[in-house]
């Protein structure tokens, strides 16, 4: 998971995304491995609250690993009500109940949300508190919603990167488009039925030939349960050719006679 990929320039993403609010954070590392995990999502919108260690912050631009458009672009604010002042809709993160009515959102529902207040041209962020102590109340009336990580009751410690990793995943998988599976064929392809067919009935004719689909009464239930064997196995075009050249030089033997 480690390393970029060089060959693609950093670039900011197509369309408007939420913008990634940190409220007083302590370390100036800590707000780089963020933009870090913001870049990895495609969020570049970073707003900084008070940062403790001042701005602008080399160990910030250091831990970003090279999200320098995230750095560069960060906003610096006083206050948590200026950070959100021209946004729509603001979902504040937290690791513990608050004495407020609000809306309680998974992660992945947050991220729904949030798409569906910026698909409708709305201007939406999300707040994160300091990491020793995360957001005050003060911080999280400002909110509409609040997020909640569904995490280990017994060890509920996030960092601020992990957070923002988080919900940046989820934010970039409501929008994708990735097979949940796929398989990287490189050079070959997978074989068409033609191709298999005549693998099996190459196979099958050699098994015939050396005795091993016997009884008779029994051929065609062993000829089935091979061949879904092979089918299962999902043979590319090159494994065909393959196992037919294995089957090949395995009949060179002359069979026994019986």
């Amino acid at each position: 998971m480690a390393g970029t990929d060089q060959t693609k320039k950093e670039s900011a993403p197509a369309g408007a995304t939420p913008a990634i609010v940190l409220v007083a954070p302590q370390l100036g590392e800590n707000v780089g491995t963020a933009a870090r995990a913001m870049l990895n999502f495609g969020l570049t919108e970073l707003r900084l609250v008070s940062p403790r260690d001042g701005w602008p912050n080399p160990r910030a631009r250091s831990a970003a690993s090279g999200a320098d458009i995230v750095i560069d672009g960060a906003k610096l604010y006083d206050e948590s009500t200026a950070a959100v002042a021209d946004l729509d809709y603001v979902i504040a993160t937290t690791a513990r109940p608050r004495d407020m009515v609000k809306p309680i959102f998974t992660p992945e529902t947050a991220a729904t949300k949030l798409r569906e207040v910026i698909a409708g041209g709305g201007k939406a962020g999300i707040l994160f508190g300091p990491e020793r102590t995360g957001l005050t109340n003060d911080d999280v009336v400002l909110a509409d919603a609040v997020l909640m990580v569904p995490v280990n009751p017994a060890f509920a410690s996030l960092n601020l990167a992990q957070a923002v990793l988080l919900i940046g995943h989820e934010w970039f998988k409501a929008a994708d488009r990735t097979p949940a599976e796929r398989v990287e064929y490189q050079a070959t392809r997978p074989a068409t039925k033609e191709e298999l067919l005549g693998f099996f009935e190459h196979l099958e004719g050699e098994l015939d030939r050396f005795g091993f689909l016997k009884p008779p009464e029994k051929r065609p239930s062993m000829i089935r349960n091979i061949r879904n064997l092979f089918q299962r196995a999902g043979m590319t075009e090159q494994e065909v050719r393959t196992f037919r050249g294995i089957v090949a030089a395995l009949s060179r033997r002359e069979p026994k006679g019986d």
